[in-house]
């Protein structure tokens, strides 16, 4: 059989390791886009490929104990909390939510809810700020003890995991052994974990939601049916907004109704009939003990802004950064995009495939002539920019132009010596003058 495990509130439960006062308490962690990358005052950033995706950015600021900021309990607060990490300039309450406890979800607060919406529901609310280095960390140790436990073992997000049991426990030893599993992981890492079981990864999945707060269950092949009938088809993963969306239009609204579905699933495409596969349990996916990553990208939200020069120095900074990431990864893209997000939810992005030697020079300079490109709606404010480069060597075997490739090399290897320097005094050790 296949398990799912995932750590119930994992920001709050690590918090609430480190600080065992707000056990029992309605607890939220703040998030806002990190724009203080933007600054041209040095920072110290750090990086990590691992686990990075929702709310778990790749570059984070580096937690230092003197960066917290502990402020006095508010009025009607059951403790010390960092609402002041998300005030702006003008003192206004920004950022959203990327988790909350049980205790605050009794009041109606929800995961990305604006922490202004969340403190009208819940006044008491205890707001803390991420600390991405302690995230990381447990997860890790969450990590290294499950493979000592487990034959074959996944890690899908930095709080969720994968296992096979296959020729390890028996069928009808499943639901003792997870039990058993989440009490001792409690014990060794304090975190609170809720573990599915079942024939399939999907299914497994579906089974630890069903099994939150803290619990375990174990669903066999002969109860798949009747266990989905119920569930909305927005709870299983693979079905997003829009397949929701389209599922409804036909009157599909429940994973059970679904099932009864067949002709109409298939009839619209692989995509759909491989969903309708997983849904009833039949299709499943092999547990990956390694991930190779396909591609890398940074992306920051900020509030409005029209100054182009202004625009165009944050992608040299961003660029920066993302090159920072790509030489550590020792990869060579191929293939880069480049989004802009303007007022009023207007897009544009630029796309362009290049097979040359990455240096610095030339990526910085190729955002920038993708962010002109992009840049369609000039007379608009713009509010997000996101690069993202994918297509490696490695996996599309595409091999790279031997136009200037002398004169490439040696700008390779001044951004080669560029590198090491950051590696050893940081990000910001070494900027384009431009930034400035």
């Amino acid at each position: 059989m296949k398990i799912h495990i995932d750590i119930d509130c994992f920001f709050v439960s690590a918090t609430r390791i480190k600080e065992p006062s707000l056990e029992g308490k309605p607890v939220a962690i703040g998030g806002r886009s990190d724009t203080k990358i933007f600054s041209k005052d040095d920072k110290k950033q750090t990086v990590n490929f691992e686990n990075s995706g929702s709310f778990v950015p790749t570059f984070y600021k580096a937690y230092e104990e003197k960066d917290k900021v502990n402020c006095g309990a508010r009025e009607g607060s059951l403790g010390y909390d960092d609402i002041d990490a998300f005030r702006d300039e003008d003192g206004r309450v920004r950022g959203i939510l990327t988790t909350s406890s049980y205790e605050a979800r009794a009041y109606g607060v929800k995961t990305a809810m604006s922490i202004k919406e969340a403190l009208s529901l819940c006044p008491q609310l205890i707001i803390k700020a991420p600390d991405m280095s302690l995230y990381q960390k447990l997860s890790h140790e969450l990590h290294e003890f499950l493979q000592t436990k487990i034959p074959l073992v996944e890690q899908a997000s930095i709080d969720e995991f994968y296992g096979d049991l296959s020729g390890w426990i028996e069928d009808e030893d499943v639901a003792r052994f997870i039990d058993d599993l989440r009490h001792e992981i409690k014990k060794v890492t304090k975190l609170p974990v809720s573990i599915g079981a079942a024939r399939t990864r999907y299914i497994a999945k579906l089974a630890t939601t069903n099994a939150k707060p803290f619990g375990s269950k174990v669903v066999y092949p002969h109860e798949v049916q009747s266990f989905i009938e119920k569930i909305p088809v927005g709870a299983f993963a693979g079905i997003g907004k829009s397949m929701k969306e389209k599922l409804q239009s036909v009157q599909i609204h429940t994973l059970g109704e679904l099932q009864r579905r067949r002709g109409t699933l298939e009839s619209w495409g692989p995509y759909a009939k491989e969903l309708y596969a997983r849904v009833c349990g039949i299709s499943d996916g092999d547990i990956q003990t390694t991930h190779i990553r396909k591609s890398i990208g940074i992306s920051r939200t900020f509030d409005p802004l029209y100054d182009r020069n202004e625009l165009r120095r944050r992608v040299h900074v961003l660029a920066r950064h993302l090159s920072f990431a790509i030489l550590k990864l020792e990869v060579t893209p191929t293939v880069f995009h480049l989004g802009v997000v303007y007022e009023m939810n207007q897009k544009s992005h630029k796309n362009i495939s290049l097979c040359e030697i990455f240096t610095e020079k030339k990526f910085n300079s190729l955002c920038l002539a993708l962010f002109r490109e992009a840049d369609i709606y000039k007379r608009l404010q713009v509010r997000g920019i996101s690069i993202n480069c994918s297509s490696f060597t490695r996996e599309s075997r595409k091999e790279l132009s031997l136009i200037n490739f002398a004169d490439e090399q040696k700008m390779r290897r001044l951004t080669e010596h560029s590198q090491e320097i950051r590696e050893k005094y940081g990000i910001d050790m070494l900027k384009w003058g431009s930034e400035l």
